[in-house]
This record gives structure tokens, C-alpha cells and sequence, in this order.
């Protein structure tokens, strides 16, 4: 009974103690921060452009280069088969560790893949050149970039066997689930439609 009256005894002080300190600090930032901090350097403008390489829906960001299907298929099976599958297809009950990328265009199951989920063609170059492959992401080409996307684009029936991606004509693909995404355009608080 004495020990529990202690104990409640230091946690009504120690709370008292916490309440009186939080009064005592100021709400302002008195701190004064160096201007510098005396390390790293400004990026170079060679630097920069090394890593702005993102690429938006309507294909601004789309680097030189181009695409066939042909080439696609020989790094496809070079570079993407052994995480994504011989032809991105997932068969049988194995599980792939990179995931499947080819299925029926717009399938009803709920394998999400390129033909049935994404809703623009540039966004499968830019995750093609940022992160693939796993083991040495951003290491392709963008020739190689355009071969694969015009391939997979190809393997889920988007595309024609002829077609040469460049970035003139990528952004101009129209992809299935395209439809299936709405753009929020609300302004200026939380407006649904």
C-alpha cells in the first residue's frame, strides 16, 4: 500500500515537473542557423541533368533515341525474362519475383498488368529507365528503354509488330485502363465529383 502511494507520489511530481517545463519554452525559433554548414557543394548543372530524368504523361522529359519490337524481345529475354518470366506471363503456379507484365487487355481478374492497368505508355518508359533492372537499375540505354517498351507494349496487344517508339510518338499511345483513371482536379479544398 506504501509503494503504490509512492509511485503514484513521483508520477503526479514527474508530471507536474514535464507541465511546468513545456510553460517554460518559447514557442519562437531563437536558434541561430549557420548559413552554411561546411560540407558537400553546389550540384553542377551536368549534375542535374544526370538526375532530371523523369517523364510526364504527355511525353515532355521523353530523352532521344528510339524502339523496335524486334530488339525489344532480344533484351526483354536478356534482362527481364528471369524476374518477369519468359514473355512477362506468369504460368503455372510458380511466382514471379518481378511480377507478371503481360495479360488479356483490360482482363477481369485482378492480375494488374501493363495492358489492363497502366494508363499512359510513357509512364512504362520512365519506371523502365528509373528502376529496371532490379540488379542494376537505370544501367539501360534509352534505345534499349524504347525497345522494351515498344515489346511490352507489343506482347500486350497495345502496339503493332512495326512500331518504333521514339519520344515524337510515344505519348501519342493510348492505353486500354487510360479511361479507367480520373484526373483530380479539385481546387482549393476537398471537392469530390
Amino acid at each position: 500500500m506504501v509503494f503504490s502511494f509512492l509511485v503514484v507520489l513521483i508520477v503526479i511530481s514527474i508530471n507536474d515537473s514535464f507541465v511546468v517545463a513545456q510553460k517554460r519554452q518559447s514557442l519562437n525559433d531563437d536558434l541561430k542557423k549557420p548559413i552554411k554548414f561546411g560540407f558537400g557543394r553546389a550540384a553542377t548543372g551536368v549534375e542535374i541533368t544526370a538526375w532530371d530524368i523523369d517523364v510526364r504523361s504527355d511525353g515532355k522529359g521523353l530523352p532521344a533515341g528510339q524502339g523496335d519490337v524486334k530488339k525489344g524481345k532480344v533484351i526483354y529475354h536478356s534482362k527481364c525474362a528471369v524476374c518477369h518470366g519468359v514473355g512477362g506471363r506468369q504460368t503455372g503456379e510458380a511466382k514471379l519475383p518481378g511480377g507478371a507484365l503481360v495479360s488479356d487487355t483490360l482482363a477481369t481478374g485482378k492480375l494488374k498488368t501493363i495492358g489492363n492497368y497502366w494508363p499512359y505508355a510513357t509512364t512504362l518508359f520512365d519506371y523502365i529507365r528509373r528502376a529496371m533492372p532490379y540488379n542494376l537499375p537505370g544501367s539501360l540505354t534509352n534505345n534499349e528503354v524504347y525497345s522494351l517498351s515498344a515489346y511490352l507494349l507489343n506482347a500486350n496487344n497495345i502496339v503493332g509488330d512495326s512500331v518504333v517508339l521514339n519520344a515524337e510518338n510515344l505519348a501519342e499511345v493510348v492505353m486500354p485502363a487510360k479511361k479507367l483513371f480520373i484526373m483530380d482536379d479539385r481546387r482549393g479544398g476537398a471537392e469530390i465529383k
